[in-house]
């Protein structure tokens, strides 16, 4: 009783200390004004740039000194700004007026830090040169010096933004030339975005005018921004959005000529004197995370695509694990060899890393699916767990178990299964728990791989807040909840198998008791 007190008095102090440094984040984040007047004042200080936008090339002689930190989306400079983790950050025009009413606490210096030209980069592929000269012909009629749709888009989606109202018509596609695989950020207004009719934003409505322009079908694959490019090159995507220019960049990739063009900001901290009240603006976030477009559903759909990648890989990977020691366990040199250079290669390889070898080289010229690939990467690495634990359970076990199952007239397979089994099962239960909750923390970096899971869907949904609390809050929740439900089956499967809850007659099934 006295224990349980101490921790629930430990949890109100947490609890408590948790509201006031929200209260005090929210304070510092809006309490200073604009420090900076020029692009110089900053060197020396923290800079954010979005991974791969490559701006911080346009200010290396005023700030030659400066630290820069790399975000992989532009919300979290956001937030890494108004807490003070960073003195400013990079974006282009287009970004910064999508956010701006959003957050009128920021502001952009005068003084422009380069010019952003994007391109689309063409997948290298055996569609590659004819969608290159499709894609700049497109560009070139709908250009300025065309027809100037292109320029009625960017006024449209750019100038005239607004995320009530701005809408990308959907459907209309004939399909008679195929389907085109497309890969968009999907968080980052106004280029690409979700809402209640799909995906949405300028990208996205340059690629679907395209399509129906020339008669294919687009799939398109949200991906992290810096997953664009790798897709792309490993000829797995056939048309990658909005990669900014560089001449490294042509030299290397396939990419179409410029669609669209605009300024490089750099944003510091504002002053903002009409500021909501702390919990209505809770209200706000509540709502704008949940309520608004029915975004719960995302978070649903999220969370169904990690529950069936950890529940596949967890069953797949101690099937496939628990067959391979059974392979091995006889001790056949090739066979161990074999496994163990498997385990050395899988378990000193990041996951993130494992998942865009798989994705992007060893099915980089397949169709498969992100899903598909997590699936079967993470089953690699719990299969390679589940060897490990077999192991080290059986070799708790001493040879006088086995030979006194022999003695007792058992057959090898008996033997295994009735005797060794369930007490290697006591020792190596305890770890699979602990391997099934790394697992579900692991599927979190699936979404480099165009997979919606439930940490990519709040950074779709923060992308459309900017407002970080209950999509993360409630993120970390639904992992907390999954594993501790998958924890508590694993449990119970524990207690079945603890050799001391069994009954005599269970232990003696089987065996011919002479009287």
């Amino acid at each position: 009783m006295k224990k349980s007190k101490i921790t629930k008095n430990y949890a109100s102090i947490l609890l408590v200390l948790f509201v006031i440094g929200l209260l005090l984040t929210d304070t510092l984040s809006t309490a200073y004004a604009a420090e900076y007047q020029t692009i110089a004042d900053l060197n020396g200080k923290k800079i954010g740039v979005q991974t791969g936008c490559l701006y911080e090339t346009h200010i290396a002689d005023k700030c030659p000194d400066a630290e820069i930190q790399y975000f992989t989306m532009p919300q979290d400079m956001i937030l890494a700004l108004n807490s003070q983790k960073i003195d400013a950050y990079l974006i282009e025009e287009v970004g910064y007026y999508a956010t701006a009413a959003a957050h009128p606490e920021l502001a952009a210096m005068k003084e422009s830090a380069g010019l952003c030209e994007a391109a689309v980069i063409i997948g290298n592929n055996e569609k590659q040169e004819k969608l290159l000269a499709q894609v700049n012909e497109f560009i070139a009629n709908h250009g300025s010096n065309g027809d100037g749709m292109l320029d009625e888009m960017y006024t449209y989606w750019v100038k005239n933004f607004d995320a009530e109202t701005s809408k990308t018509e959907q459907g209309g596609f004939t399909g008679e030339n195929g389907e085109l695989t497309i890969a968009c950020e999907g968080g980052y207004e106004p280029f690409s975005y979700v809402n209640e009719d799909g995906d949405s934003g300028y990208d996205v409505d340059f690629v679907y005018r395209f399509c129906r322009e020339y008669g294919y079908t687009p799939n398109i694959q949200r991906v992290a921004f810096e997953s664009i490019a790798p897709g792309a090159e490993s000829g797995k995507d056939d048309i990658g959005m909005n990669i900014i220019l560089s001449d490294e960049r042509d030299a290397n990739a396939c990419l179409s000529d410029v669609y669209y063009s605009c300024d490089i900001f750099m944003v510091v901290p504002g002053q903002n004197d009409e500021q909501a009240g702390f919990f209505e603006r809770m209200k706000d976030n509540f709502e704008n995370t949940f309520i608004k477009e029915s975004r719960w559903k995302l978070f649903a759909s999220g969370a169904g695509i990690t529950l069936l990648i950890t529940l596949s890989s967890i069953i797949l990977g101690t099937i496939i694990g628990f067959a391979v020691f059974m392979l091995c366990r006889k001790g056949n040199p090739i066979l161990n060899g074999a496994t163990n250079a498997m385990l050395w290669l899988i378990q000193g390889m990041p996951t993130v890393l494992l998942l865009m070898i798989l994705y992007y080289i060893i099915f980089g010229s397949t169709r498969l699916s992100g899903t598909l690939v997590a699936i079967v990467g993470f089953t690699m690495i719990f299969a390679c767990a589940m060897y490990d634990m077999l192991s080290v359970g059986f070799g708790a076990i001493g040879n006088g178990q086995y030979e006194a199952a022999t003695a007792m007239g058992y057959s090898n397979n008996q033997s295994f299964f009735k005797i060794l089994l369930p007490q290697a099962a006591k020792h190596f239960l305890p770890i699979y728990k602990g391997e099934v909750v790394t697992l579900i923390k692991e599927t979190s970096v699936a979404g480099y791989i165009a997979i919606q899971d439930l940490t990519k869907i709040s950074d779709l949904v923060r992308a459309r807040t900017y407002q970080a609390f209950f999509a993360l809050i409630f993120t970390a929740v639904i992992y907390f909840v999954i594993s501790g439900i998958l924890t508590r089956v694993v449990g119970m499967v524990e207690k079945k198998l603890d050799p001391q809850s069994r009954s005599v007659e269970q232990i003696l099934e089987g065996i011919k008791v002479e009287e």
